[in-house]
């Protein structure tokens, strides 16, 4: 039976070596404090963990540290996307075989591809790794956005089992999600990403919030989660509003970077992102520090 993709779903940075080894008694810590939490999935090797920096053996050594830590308490989905779909159905057979509960996969790409192209990829990824997949929408890194219709062609194949889709502005949230809503079959999850936006999507009917900020401070985004699921959309804005100045920073420096920083100002690791990506500087790392006190996080 395939996972269910719906509420919170925290994804954690992938504590590396600057070549690329995968530190996984520290992703252990990290995926233990998700699961301790509790949230309703842990999103593993997602564009916060930097699969596309990652070799396959370290992306399976990866996924297996977390699969023994969790120990099945709660569902991983893992990145599976790469360039050429062998690779992508050789990760998603890794991923099967390790005991990953989906697989989020990405129109990964150099040349730009068209709707066609995707699809098939998708269906050989679904038909070649057995794998549930949830649509990994992420045109900011891809430059591919899946349309309404692309999405509805998809999630009528078997074994696509959710959308994560980023959040738009929160005016736009709910003519989105109806957009959305008409294009696939009742009951297909359809969840958000891009934190400072995900509010706004939940409010409006959102099944999931794909959280970088849920990777460290599940709690905190838990609240908002549980407020906009039960209808008090005055109080999920009211604790929205009190990550603010997180959200400033993340849109500032970006999520990555800042989330590296506050890994490491919270003691849980010390590590960079991995190269050409570079830390923030000590003064921006000072400014998130600062922050998270300010606002309670640390």
């Amino acid at each position: 039976m395939p996972p269910r993709l719906t509420g919170l779903s925290a994804f954690p940075i992938t504590p590396a070596s600057p070549e690329g080894t995968v530190d996984a008694p520290t992703l252990r810590r990290l995926v233990a404090r998700l699961a301790a939490a509790p949230v309703d999935s842990i999103g593993l090797l997602g564009s916060t963990g930097t699969y596309a920096y990652l070799a396959r053996q370290e992306r399976l050594r990866a996924l297996e540290a977390a699969v023994e830590e969790v120990a099945g308490r709660v569902p991983i989905l893992v990145g599976v996307g790469a360039l050429r779909t062998d690779e992508a159905i050789a990760l998603a057979r890794d991923a099967n075989a390790a005991g990953a509960s989906a697989g989020l996969l990405a129109a990964v790409s150099y040349t730009p591809l068209t709707e066609d192209e995707v699809f098939d990829h998708f269906v050989a990824v679904a038909e070649g790794s057995g794998l549930p997949l949830c649509i990994y929408d992420n045109p900011g890194t891809t430059h591919f956005r899946f349309t309404p219709a692309l999405v509805g062609r998809l999630s009528r194949v078997p074994g696509i089992v959710a959308l994560k889709s980023p959040s738009p502005a929160p005016s736009e949230a709910a003519a989105h999600l109806d957009t959305l809503r008409r294009a696939v079959p009742d009951g297909f999850p359809l969840g958000y990403s891009v934190d400072w936006h995900a509010a706004e999507a939940l409010i409006a009917g959102g099944d999931a919030w794909y959280g970088v900020a849920a990777g460290l401070f599940p709690d905190s985004c838990a609240e908002i989660v549980a407020a906009a699921r039960s209808g008090r959309a005055d109080e999920a804005r009211r604790l929205n509003g009190r990550l603010e100045p997180l959200w400033a920073l993340f849109r500032e420096f970006s999520s990555l970077r800042v989330i590296y920083a506050a890994a490491e100002a919270l003691g849980l690791c010390a590590t960079a992102p991995p190269r050409p990506i570079q830390p923030l500087s000590v003064e921006t790392r000072r400014r998130v520090v600062a922050t998270l006190r300010e606002i309670g996080l640390a």
